[in-house]
């Protein structure tokens, strides 16, 4: 009897050694499956063709990086939105649960992101800025146009077509996003240094977020500022991103104003490019996002590889005008063509 009881035993003892020896054989595998290198890129929206641009710059670094042997996997995720700064942050918080061996980020709001950045951070997670910067140096590197410098090119580009003279608004964007404000300070100080002759009317209006409220937003600026025969009392304007810049010409477009007042926007889309051609836009600051996108990760496995990287890389801007839309630099950066890495 004892001699069946000790059988009994150690068979239950081979199938429990069994089980937790495939349980361990399983988890293993799961961790082998995973990519050496896993990369959340989490933009601030997902809509709008700069971020699909942004998009498709990871997918060329992730591609590009495993035709050279490094094992990489990109998880792109982000908020539908760009002003939801609690989905933003609950993104990098799951990025941060799931244990992602990097993140680079598009932060929605330079204050609200700061201590997902330092979670991550303290973590083990490095952190690579793109776009739009974060007060904080818990990042990385800091990968992005020097907006700064993108908003003065927008202000010299509208006074040279205005001669140097006369009036002109400004529609924001939204508090809180760094990259837009520098370029909305960068307009405002290059007028103020080098153009006494032109005079700021407006520059406190915000458009939000989407193009919905940025279009409402641009009626109610031009509202005031018809005249009895419906053109306007202002010569000029600007708008500093994709969002704005196409609400404002909707707007334009709509009270058959449209080329008839000297008008500079920031970024590209098809509709956007088409009024630059129709000559009812009379510049567009470009940036490069599928560098940036690709930089944002290029930048990120080359430190967790323990090279040097950059704290700060500026990934440039230009001013496309009707003059030299066609110029194939310019075409480029006017049509990026975002549709080849993400199959589109």
């Amino acid at each position: 009897m004892k001699k069946i009881v000790i059988i009994i035993v150690l068979a239950a003892l081979t199938v429990v050694i069994g089980s937790i020896g495939c349980k361990k054989d399983g988890a293993q595998q799961k961790q082998a499956d995973k990519a050496q290198y896993q990369i959340a890129v989490i933009p601030k929206g997902t809509t709008h063709v700069f971020w699909k641009s942004i998009h498709a710059g990871a997918v060329k670094a992730e591609q590009e990086l495993k035709a050279e042997g490094v094992d990489v996997e990109i998880i792109w995720k982000g908020p539908l939105k760009e002003d939801d700064r609690e989905s933003q942050i609950r993104v990098m918080e799951d990025f941060i649960t799931l244990g992602v061996t990097g993140i680079v980020l598009a932060p929605l709001d330079d204050a609200a992101l700061r201590m997902p950045v330092k979670d991550a951070v303290n973590n083990g997670i490095p952190v690579v800025i793109i776009d739009s910067g974060l007060n904080s140096d818990d990042y990385t590197s800091f990968v992005a146009t020097d907006n700064y410098v993108g908003g003065r090119k927008g202000g010299e580009r509208l006074a040279e077509i205005l001669g140097g003279k006369g009036q002109v608004v400004m529609l924001r964007y939204q508090e809180g996003s760094a990259s837009t404000m520098n370029r909305e300070q960068g307009f405002l100080d290059v007028l103020k240094e080098k153009y006494p002759d032109i005079e700021v009317v407006s520059s406190n209006q915000y458009g939000g977020a989407t193009t919905e409220s940025a279009y409402m937003a641009s009626e109610n600026l031009l509202a005031p500022l018809r005249k009895a025969d419906g053109t306007l009392t202002i010569d000029g304007i600007f708008c500093p991103n994709e969002s704005t810049a196409f609400a404002m010409l909707r707007a334009l477009q709509d009270s058959g104003l449209a080329g008839k007042v000297k008008y500079v926007g920031f970024d590209s889309s098809d509709r956007l490019v088409k009024g630059l051609a129709d000559g009812e836009i009379h510049g567009l600051v470009l940036q490069d996002p599928i560098n940036m996108g690709y930089l944002g990760v290029k930048t990120l496995v080359a430190h967790l590889q323990g090279k040097e990287v950059e704290k700060r890389i500026d990934t440039g801007s230009a001013v496309a005008t009707g003059e030299n839309m066609n110029e194939p630099k310019m075409k480029n950066l006017l049509e990026p063509d975002f549709k080849k890495w993400l199959n589109e």
